[in-house]
């Protein structure tokens, strides 16, 4: 952990930005699937220390376009949040579904010790935290995984569950062809056998593991129960908003469900149309072995992902490990800080000359 330190006298205290640019810079000089086992390392650690967090259902303002989110979270000596919109109108008027951005903090004086953007690192972190709950719940020696909704997160989901599963096959299926044909010229070179299915049916057929990724905001049924057969592990991560979901209800019935922070999922998940009174399993309690995840060839699990700020705060914990390693950044002049604490004005003042 890294406290901010105080800048010695008459020097600026500056604050490390990750850019996009930079970003991506550090995604292809490390390379993707290692950024993504890295990210999926750190998030593991801190999923493990789970109660030493603060802890809180994400800040909401919903509107009949989209959501604008804060997900914030603290240990004893780091706080972070991400700012983040979900807009599902927006790649029809040329926009991103979703952008972000985070910040993490030295709780010992509260100065920011990280800028970052978040668009491209939420779709890391986001792709990380599947196939590390892959690696709990997954059949054993999956080896083919369906994507249905192929837009933004699809190739990070597919590379993740290659990197820390070891997949060897992906099948693709969107409503608009074009962005499974988007996925396919990407994912080309990668080392996976990618076919694109012309239906939901078709695309389940032989993988062990489904992944649920699409952008509507709304209560739809991507996923029927006769498309999910027995011993299959199911990685919705589509479903992130009060009113949105992507598996009928009879799928949850027939799955043992895990979920990243009940509070949270209540509101956001697929079990949203089931009761509260139905069982689920907290994904720390499988990582520290207080509960088990996967018991049965035949069992069916479910992964009802909606994001949790701890895995925000693993990610930028990462990023801000890579800088202090010499990772690109740009340093930003935006905290006033005075010799004399006191003298603000005086700062001010002395700056007009």
């Amino acid at each position: 952990m890294t406290y901010a330190k105080k800048p010695a006298p008459g020097h600026l205290a500056m604050v490390p930005f990750v850019s996009v640019a930079d970003m991506m810079d550090l995604v292809n000089t490390r390379g993707i699937e290692t950024v993504l086992r890295e990210i999926a390392a750190h998030i593991e650690a801190d999923f493990k220390r789970w109660p030493e967090f603060d802890k809180t259902p994400r800040v909401a303002a919903h509107s009949p376009e989209g959501v604008i989110e804060l997900m914030p979270t603290a240990d004893a000596q780091n706080y972070g949040f991400k700012y983040v919109n979900g807009h599902p109108k927006n790649m029809k008027e040329g926009f991103q579904t979703v952008t972000a951005f985070g910040v993490l903090s030295s709780v010992a004086n509260g100065y920011p010790i990280l800028l970052s953007e978040m668009t491209v690192l939420t779709a890391l972190r986001t792709a990380a935290t599947s196939a590390l709950v892959g690696r709990y719940l997954a059949p054993e020696n999956a080896a083919t995984m369906a994507i249905i909704g192929n837009g933004a997160q699809c190739e990070f989901q597919a590379l993740a569950f290659k990197a820390l599963v070891g997949i060897k096959a992906v099948r693709l299926f969107d409503i608009d062809r074009a962005a499974s044909e988007k996925a396919a010229r990407n994912l080309a070179g990668s080392g996976l056998d990618v076919v694109i299915c012309d239906s939901g049916q078709e695309v389940v057929q032989g993988a062990e593991i489904i992944t649920t990724c699409t952008a509507d905001k709304q209560n739809a049924t991507i996923l029927t129960d006769n498309m999910v057969g027995a011993g299959v592990h199911i990685n919705a991560i589509g479903g992130d908003c009060p009113g949105k979901t992507e598996l009928h209800r009879d799928v949850l019935l027939r799955s043992d469900i895990f979920v990243e922070y009940p509070p949270q999922t209540w509101i956001e998940g697929e079990i949203q149309q089931l009761d509260k009174t139905h069982p689920l399993t907290e994904l720390w309690q499988v990582m520290t072995g207080q509960a088990k995840g996967r018991t049965d060839a035949r069992q069916i699990t479910l992964f009802d992902s909606v994001g949790f700020a701890i895995e925000d705060f693993s990610a930028l914990r990462y990023v801000h490990d890579c800088v202090q390693q010499g990772a690109a950044h740009v340093e930003l002049d935006m905290l006033a800080d005075p010799d004399d604490p006191r003298d603000l004005f005086g700062m001010v003042k002395r700056a007009e000359a």
